[in-house]
């Protein structure tokens, strides 16, 4: 049988819901898209691999044990993939050694069925909401490398002085130069990073270390 998958899901966050139990599909889709969540359906592992790609965001949720490629298999295959998304995995089998062996393999989530659907609801919008906050931090990180990487050598060095709160006379001593060229270097530099003063870029790089 051809596997069943809805079109390829656009950009945006959503619910990615991998199961071989039709009920369990709909049940799931028609609860968290009562509570404003985007969803898309697959009856296998396989259907969702086939339009996965690096750029989806949201969550997995998958069951353990299906037709052809188990839970646990594809969160195997997401990770090989560098996968970010946040999985979930189901259950109708469960034990504590298939438990251990699911969370050590990256899932967030491990619940067993039956299952409360609200509280699975509420795991998932979570695990959403923690996705996306990911996924906007990393581009944040991407941006301020994009832009570190404009300086040149001697404006990384001059960077590094002012961060560490060093005047522009006590800068143009130790790296014996003019202080009028640390001034012009400064105004590149704060031009650059997108900050308007030393206190800002400090700032700055000090949430890019963290």
């Amino acid at each position: 049988m051809t596997p069943k998958a809805q079109a390829k899901p656009a950009n945006g966050p959503r619910a990615f819901i991998i199961d071989d139990d039709g009920e369990v599909r709909e049940a799931m889709a028609f609860l968290l898209r009562s509570r404003g969540v985007a969803v898309a359906l697959f009856e296998s592992a396989e259907a969702f691999l086939e339009q996965f790609d690096l750029t989806l965001r949201g969550c997995i949720l998958t069951d353990v044990r299906m037709g052809g490629m188990s839970g646990l298999e594809l969160t195997g295959k997401l990770a090989a993939l560098s996968s970010r998304l946040p999985v979930i995995v189901l259950t109708g089998h469960g034990d504590v050694a298939m438990a251990v062996e699911t969370i050590k393999s990256g899932v967030r989530d491990f619940v067993e069925k039956p299952f409360n659907t609200n509280s699975l609801a509420d795991k998932i919008i979570a695990a959403i909401a923690d996705d996306e906050m990911a996924a906007n931090t990393q581009l944040w990180r991407n941006d301020y490398d994009r832009r570190l990487a404009m300086l040149s050598e001697r404006e990384c060095e001059i960077m590094g002085l002012l961060v560490a709160g060093k005047l522009n006379k006590v800068i143009a001593d130790e790296l014996n130069i003019a202080m009028r060229t640390v001034e012009v270097h400064r105004s590149r530099i704060f031009a650059r990073m997108g900050v308007r003063n030393a206190v800002e870029l400090a700032n700055l790089v000090s949430q890019r270390r963290s």
